[in-house]
């Protein structure tokens, strides 16, 4: 659905994208992370057809793409970081859905605008002015609007800005349910907590490039160091930690109230042996996780520690 090769974006002598090859599949939901100044503004904008690359090529829909192809523009929708204000404010929420409606030409409009309000809890303001929308709502808005024509692509930038939790989970669910329709979903979010629940792959650019590239597990397996091993107890003696810190594959131990956490090598499964040992003690572990990388942990590794981890992607820090 989205392909780019070598795509590079120059602004004088600053590089801002360097080299970028994506290769996204129909029906997946990618996470575009990076940090400000990362690149990920310009990739995106070059995507949309906003920016014109100074070198490379981009395909949609397997076919070479450019802001000409107005059939395949038709096939994207795109929620900008941005909301909708401008020269609109006069308008209500159903006047403006309608605007677009009409725009796209799309039959039985007003039960779509209906439904897609109702479905992200707008319903009952479509007859508010929406420059008296807040932010949450006029993100909602934003969404409403791009699946409108029922685009193939969605392009979130920062989808839950401004939502409050029950928000959050109201586009977090939609996007979820948009994408086992089959739409393939383009997200670009700081909020790397989110993007680990709902993404099923993810990219990390940095100073340009594409450091790394991924399904989720695999990614944070990757760069995982080592694993944490929580373990629950009754009670934590105090020479407990020293004792646990002697065994031959513990890296390290820490108390935390009455939880025993051991760091252990992020190859081979040592939950057995911990237990055993701690039974040897007549401590009766009441519960043993093990605690994984989160894709946070994950992308401060890639863009802060190990930028030069991954072979064939190089480059300075």
């Amino acid at each position: 659905m989205i392909q780019t090769k070598n795509l590079t974006k120059r602004y004088g002598k600053f590089t801002a994208v360097d080299g970028v090859n994506l290769n996204i599949p129909a029906g997946e939901i990618y996470g575009f992370l990076g940090p400000n100044g990362a690149g990920k503004t310009s990739t995106i904008m070059m995507l949309l057809g906003i920016v014109k690359p100074t070198t490379g090529e981009i395909r949609l829909f397997d076919e070479p793409y450019s802001p000409k192809r107005l059939d395949l523009r038709r096939r994207i929708g795109v929620v900008p970081e941005k909301h909708p204000l401008g020269m609109w404010t006069w308008m209500t929420a159903a006047e403006y859905l309608q605007m677009f409606a009409d725009l796209f030409g799309l039959e039985e409009s007003g039960r779509r605008i209906d439904h897609l309000l109702d479905r992200v809890g707008l319903a009952e303001v479509k007859h508010k002015k929406f420059s008296e929308f807040s932010r949450g709502m006029l993100q909602k808005l934003s969404i409403v609007r791009a699946l409108l024509p029922d685009p193939d692509i969605l392009f979130l930038d920062e989808p839950i800005s401004g939502l409050d939790p029950f928000g959050v989970k109201q586009i977090r669910d939609l996007i979820l349910e948009e994408n086992r329709e089959g739409r393939t979903i383009f997200i670009s979010s700081h909020i790397l907590s989110e993007m680990e629940k709902v993404c099923q792959r993810v990219a990390i650019i940095y100073g340009g490039k594409l450091r790394a590239e991924d399904q989720m597990r695999s990614l944070l397996t990757t760069l995982a160091k080592d694993r944490e091993i929580h373990v629950d107890l009754e009670e934590l003696p105090a020479d407990l930690i020293e004792k646990v810190k002697s065994l031959s594959f513990v890296q390290d131990a820490t108390g935390q109230e009455r939880t025993l956490v051991v760091k252990v090598p992020k190859t081979g499964d040592f939950r057995k042996e911990l237990s055993r040992y701690l039974i040897d003690q007549n401590l009766v572990p009441l519960s043993i996780q093990e605690k994984s990388l989160s894709l946070e942990e994950a992308f401060v590794t890639i863009t802060k520690e190990n930028i030069n981890l991954f072979a064939g992607i190089g480059g300075e820090k």
